[in-house]
């Protein structure tokens, strides 16, 4: 199985949590003298099946990532990037709407209000890492798709 069906299959079974969740959550309770809709009890034991074979997809899918290489880079150091990046880019984006929203002043008594940075410079920075961040993420969908997932 490759890395990337092995995720799929990942988010599958985090599906199936979810939807386990709110199934038992429906019949933890019923009226006195009703029976519930599904056995709470089948669906408990549903849910420890399903945990578990999470547990060890995650696990190697951990494995494998960590001893997967691009160059110098482990896979897991590629998702880290990422996931910074992305959080970078987040923020800057947050910051630069909030400072090129400049209020339109009607009178000339009113406070003026500008910006404290350069826009449109930040803007390329922000233009600059959103290609960063898109190349990266191609690196790491193709070892996605190149990679076979190790056992335990």
């Amino acid at each position: 199985m490759k890395l990337a069906e092995a995720l799929i299959n990942r988010a599958d079974l985090q599906r199936r949590m979810n939807a386990l969740e709110i199934r038992l959550n429906n019949n933890a309770r019923v009226q006195d003298g009703e029976v519930p809709a599904e056995d709470p009890m089948l669906l408990l034991s549903e849910l420890m099946e399903v945990t578990q074979q999470l547990e060890d997809l995650v696990t190697r899918i951990n494995l494998t990532n960590s001893q997967t290489l691009d160059g110098d880079d482990t896979l897991t150091g590629l998702l880290a990037q990422r996931d910074i990046r992305g959080q970078e880019l987040g923020i800057l984006n947050g910051f630069l709407n909030n400072a090129s929203d400049l209020a339109q002043r009607s009178s000339r008594s009113e406070i003026r209000v500008i910006s404290t940075v350069d826009v449109s410079e930040l803007r390329k920075q922000s233009n600059a890492l959103s290609a960063e961040l898109r190349a990266l993420d191609v690196r790491i969908q193709s070892l996605n798709w190149t990679t076979d997932l190790l056992d335990k």
